[in-house]
């Protein structure tokens, strides 16, 4: 039993990795990309710049949002957006 002493540490280290920093990750990415896939047209967003403003067009890769006052658009890319504001 000695000699699996280093192995079964080993095994145990490696797993409770996974579970502390690996899986937690991965469940934050999945959820990101289902937010980002649902997006749509009227949701007030705020990207990971800190820019707030609504959708007021989609495309596949690219959301156009309005900003500010006069309605300015700004195109951004949709793995820019951070959360919906408005949920």
């Amino acid at each position: 039993m000695p000699q699996y002493n280093g192995l079964i540490m080993s095994v145990v280290f490696v797993a409770v990795f996974y579970f502390l920093l690996i899986r937690p990750q991965q469940k934050r990415e999945k959820e990101l990309k289902e937010m980002r896939s649902s997006l749509k047209v009227g949701d007030e967003i705020v990207t990971i710049g800190g820019l707030l403003g609504k959708i007021s067009k989609i495309d596949e890769e690219y959301v156009t949002i309005e900003v500010g006052n006069d309605k300015t658009k700004i195109c951004v890319e949709k793995w820019g957006i951070a959360r919906i504001k408005n949920k």
